[in-house]
């Protein structure tokens, strides 16, 4: 049987206010588009997961929001206090713990990106996966019978994106 990850970085906050909290900080302009771009991607290429486990910060959320539409409504979602800027080992626990077949995780870096790069049996040849940018998304498949059995370095990776990929730069800064 084979299990499928997706692993996405939050869309590109805002910095209007520096001296807001960073748990509340929302996502500006780019990182909406972003958001929208990489769930109609995940949507053309059918990687549509059952469940969807978001970090509770205000920016995962929005992320989520706009990405789940384009899911056709066959994704749960479901927030974690514990995914809030969580390292690699701490996402990787709550993984193991899951039954869902195909699971996305909105998270933040620099565990989301260290995550998929400990995931991967080989990264993909793409200059921006090792940074992992604001809104990229990694898609990973292991052939494992069920979550408590994933390990590192275990996972093909089948795709990885970025925003500027999907929409280029006119118009944004670099990712």
């Amino acid at each position: 049987m084979t299990r499928r990850l997706i692993l996405i970085r939050h869309g590109k906050s805002s910095w209007d206010d520096p001296f807001e909290d960073d748990h509340a900080r929302v996502l500006n302009a780019r990182g909406q588009a972003s958001a929208v771009a990489v769930g109609d991607w995940l949507a053309l290429h059918g990687y549509i997961p059952n469940l969807m486990l978001c970090s509770d910060a205000i920016r995962t959320q929005q992320t989520a929001e706009l990405i789940m539409p384009m899911l056709l409504g066959e994704t749960m979602l479901r927030l974690s206090g514990a995914i809030y800027h969580a390292a690699p080992d701490t996402v990787l626990d709550m993984l193991r713990r899951e039954t869902a077949e195909t699971i996305a995780v909105i998270g933040h870096n620099p565990g989301i990106g260290t995550l998929a790069n400990e995931l991967v049996a080989t990264a993909p040849q793409h200059h921006r996966f090792s940074g992992y940018p604001t809104c990229a998304t990694t898609v990973i498949d292991f052939a494992i019978d069920d979550w408590s059995a994933l390990r590192h370095h275990q996972g093909e990776c089948v795709e990885f994106v970025v925003p500027r990929d999907l929409i280029g730069t006119a118009g944004r800064d670099a990712d």
